[in-house]
């Protein structure tokens, strides 16, 4: 892995696992019914305490990583402003690392972010920070999990606890195995217009977050995350997420069951709740499938 001479600060880098992917939706039902039956995932988790913010979501796992999705039932929600600017689409990169306080810390005293919102329960520590200056239009969080003797390794461990999915570990760990055939392997967002240099991108979440950058990607533990150039008339944002699907008949299956729901995209990437999903294989030598 390389990582350019002076990019970043070496003592801020360490592991980070891309552990969650937040979405925003006007139709949750139609969401959550694109993503059970498309991709064949399963709701994990309603969070209750959302709806203070007039927000209501569900969870999906992708193997031992999540799908997160909002909508907004309220009016004067972020959830709500950024459908009504840009539709559905991207809301928030969650990340996991060893220690986000110690993390925030940094931040903080380097003036690099601003925190809006910290959350300290039993076991884990999350930090949201505010998007405005924060290349490709997301909100970032960056949480962490304690170590303790039932959570050995939280980082990397694929099926450990994860605060966003409730209290029962037993029923969400074991949702998350029984879609172990599914990982989260990759995101692309998009500049702001007129910002050509995704590099750039890359440099500023390696100094913000500590992941290490290899050449131009963000090298998280378990995926890569990457940035194109702005466009005029497309708003910075979440342009991508890809999947990997282990066995062939698995990722058929996937194609097949988009082109049932009429759903298509180019470059075989399926459209779906304002991003272009792609699947990819894992596991045997594949076919090719597309739509």
């Amino acid at each position: 892995m390389s990582r350019p001479q002076g990019a970043g600060s070496a003592a801020n880098i360490s592991p980070v696992r891309l552990r969650q992917i937040a979405l925003v939706a006007k139709d949750l039902d139609k969401a959550e019914k694109l993503l059970t039956s498309v991709i064949g995932t399963e709701v994990v988790f309603r969070d209750p305490v959302v709806e203070q913010w007039g927000l209501k979501n569900i969870l999906v796992p992708i193997g031992g990583d999540i799908i997160e999705v909002v909508a907004p039932f309220k009016d004067g929600t972020t959830a709500g402003r950024l459908i009504s600017k840009r539709g559905d689409g991207g809301y928030m990169i969650i990340m996991q690392n060893g220690d986000a306080e110690k993390s925030k810390n940094y931040i903080v005293s380097k003036g690099l972010g601003k925190v809006i919102h910290e959350h300290k329960a039993e076991g884990s520590f999350s930090v949201q920070y505010h998007p405005k200056g924060i290349k490709g239009g997301m909100m970032p969080e960056l949480s962490s999990h304690a170590i303790t003797p039932s959570n050995k390794t939280p980082l990397q461990a694929r099926f450990s606890p994860w605060h966003a999915c409730g209290p029962d570990y037993e029923s969400y760990s074991a949702a998350m195995e029984r879609h172990g055939d599914l990982s989260l392997i990759g995101a692309i967002l998009r500049l702001a217009p007129g910002d050509n240099d995704p590099e750039s991108g890359s440099k500023q979440w390696e100094e913000l977050f500590g992941v290490a950058r290899s050449r131009d990607l963000l090298a998280f533990t378990n995926a890569r995350m990457g940035f194109v150039p702005g466009r005029q008339g497309e708003p910075e944002g979440l342009v991508s997420i890809t999947i990997g699907v282990k066995g062939q008949k698995k990722l058929d299956e996937i194609y097949q069951r988009a082109r049932e729901q009429g759903l298509s995209g180019e470059y075989g990437g399926i459209d779906m709740i304002g991003v272009r999903w792609y699947f990819v294989h894992m596991g045997e030598p594949a076919t090719g499938s597309k739509l």
